[in-house]
């Protein structure tokens, strides 16, 4: 990697870690419920729970998984964590979004619930234990999961502009980025990542690459290649800021 690469990634990482570029993207539900625990509201476990299904419905085109959230919330009538302790769920086969299933959402709804009946917050669960305990997924060393580092990321960093920064106990130096296909694509482009799998190595080759641009806050590289995918989508396939 040249230090032209590293100046750029810098700069785009400046740039774009900006609510300018989020004003349609997941990320606006779980920062509407911190806004509203800030008036109190909503409280820190509404901004948790909605960060879970946020980030668990972001694939897609960004305008998709906007519209699709909102109809959500609104089945549960704007306050995520009254809906999940109720106990009393949407359960049936009709799609929400995608291939994900209103059946999905009461399984996930379920599964928090016994966490939150244990629990004050969600922060001490590591990445397999969301995968497996609230997702009921079954257990893949090798996963990237791409949608648990990205809520992960939310969470914890805390610079006051896109992220939340409500885990106030965890470092953003632990953070993983959150890798799909389009990541990887842009991230093998600038010679990040030399890994053609799209698995937990290639997670920690690209972490440990923004880690040396980044020092303590590698996952601040994540807006800068938000960045080369607007700046560089013939390079990316036409990869557009919905694919992040």
């Amino acid at each position: 990697m040249t230090e032209e690469t590293v100046r750029m990634l810098r700069v785009w990482a400046q740039t774009y870690n900006s609510p300018e570029y989020f004003r349609e993207d997941p990320i606006i539900f779980p920062t509407r419920f911190l806004e509203l625990s800030r008036q109190g509201r909503a409280s820190l476990k509404d901004v948790e729970t909605a960060a879970v299904f946020a980030s668990h419905l972001a694939w897609g085109r960004r305008q998709m998984i906007v519209r699709d959230c909102g109809r959500l919330f609104d089945e549960m009538s704007w306050r995520p964590y009254d809906y999940v302790m109720k106990g009393e769920w949407r359960d049936d086969p009709a799609s929400l979004h995608r291939t994900v299933k209103w059946s999905e959402v009461a399984g996930i709804c379920g599964r928090l619930r016994e966490l939150f009946l244990s629990r004050d917050s969600l922060e001490g669960l590591s990445a397999e234990e969301f995968r497996t305990c609230v997702y009921g997924r079954k257990p893949d060393p090798k996963a990237a999961n791409k949608k648990i580092n990205m809520m992960r990321r939310w969470l914890v960093r805390d610079d006051g502009k896109v992220d939340l920064g409500i885990w106030k106990d965890s470092s953003p130096a632990g953070l993983l980025i959150p890798l799909d296909v389009h990541v990887h694509r842009m991230a093998s482009a600038l010679g990040l990542c030399t890994r053609t799998q799209k698995d937990i190595g290639a997670v920690h080759q690209i972490t440990s690459s923004f880690e040396a641009i980044f020092p303590g806050d590698p996952c601040k590289g994540d807006f800068a290649l938000f960045g080369y995918g607007v700046t560089h989508p013939q390079t990316t396939e036409s990869v557009s800021p919905e694919c992040m």
